[in-house]
């Protein structure tokens, strides 16, 4: 049955209206698919990806947390924890991101890349101010607070030890280097101002603490040095004796006197 001329206009008027009616849903609708509540979980991680390449580490961390919020469970969401404790560690974030790595490692402990997340937190952990000029400062050095060096070193170790063959494991492997003869030097310098306070038993428990936990390390020489003097300081001449006769056998040097090496500086 054909349609008259005046139905066929009304039928084309209403097919308009409702495909001007759909153009305008339509368009809301792709003008909203690139907020992250409404992404899909691939262009999400990617966009967040990119920030992070990017440098943009704040913008990052947001799409981030959006994705895992929306998508908890998926490989997207385990690597968003990792790149959220690298943006974390970029950003100063520390205590954030050694909580997010610690968070990976405790829920994937089998992870292909859970070498990644002991290494961000040592990173997290590690600073790099503990040589010997770390020490010109105003601060007593007994005040000083080492705990973030012990456990960026207990950290590395474990990668290390685990994960011989990880990639991160060579740049881990320096920084334990590092961290041993930074930690064994503040012991040594600990030892000194105990010393030069007249406090000489704490002078010598810091000196032993020195030997003792970081053997083989070029701060024991100085360690034996306060050991001796703090002996002498004592009135105990038999083992300021006995320590000197290792020190002299160990270095091959003249006696031990009060005279701080010259690359002392307090």
């Amino acid at each position: 049955m054909r349609l008259t001329a005046k139905l066929q206009s009304i039928v084309l008027i209403s097919a308009a209206s409702i495909l001007l009616s759909g153009c305008g849903w339509f368009g809301d609708k792709f003008a909203k698919s690139d907020e992250p509540q409404k992404m899909a979980v691939e262009p999400l991680y990617k966009r967040a990806k990119d920030a992070l390449n990017a440098g943009n580490f704040a913008e990052a961390i947001k799409l981030y947390e959006t994705l895992e919020s929306r998508f908890p469970y998926g490989v997207q969401s385990q690597q968003a924890i990792l790149d959220t404790a690298y943006a974390q560690y970029k950003l100063g974030e520390r205590a954030q991101a050694i909580a997010a790595a610690e968070r990976f490692i405790k829920l994937y402990p089998n992870h292909e890349n859970v070498d990644y997340a002991y290494f961000v937190k040592g990173l997290a952990n590690f600073i790099e101010d503990l040589g010997l000029l770390s020490f010109i400062a105003t601060q007593d050095l007994s005040e000083r607070d080492q705990k973030s060096a012990r456990e960026a070193y207990a950290t590395f170790k474990t990668l290390v030890e685990k994960f011989p063959q990880s990639r991160y494991t060579p740049d881990s492997r320096l920084r334990l280097r590092y961290l041993v003869n930074a930690l064994s030097q503040n012991e040594s310098h600990i030892a000194r101002y105990y010393y030069n306070r007249g406090a000489y038993q704490a002078a010598i428990n810091r000196a032993q603490a020195c030997l003792t936990n970081f053997p083989n390390t070029p701060a024991n020489e100085e360690a034996l040095r306060v050991i001796v003097l703090s002996y002498k300081a004592m009135g105990n001449t038999q083992l300021a004796a006995d320590t000197e006769r290792i020190y002299q056998a160990t270095y091959k040097t003249a006696a031990v006197d009060s005279t701080p090496a010259w690359w002392k500086f307090w």
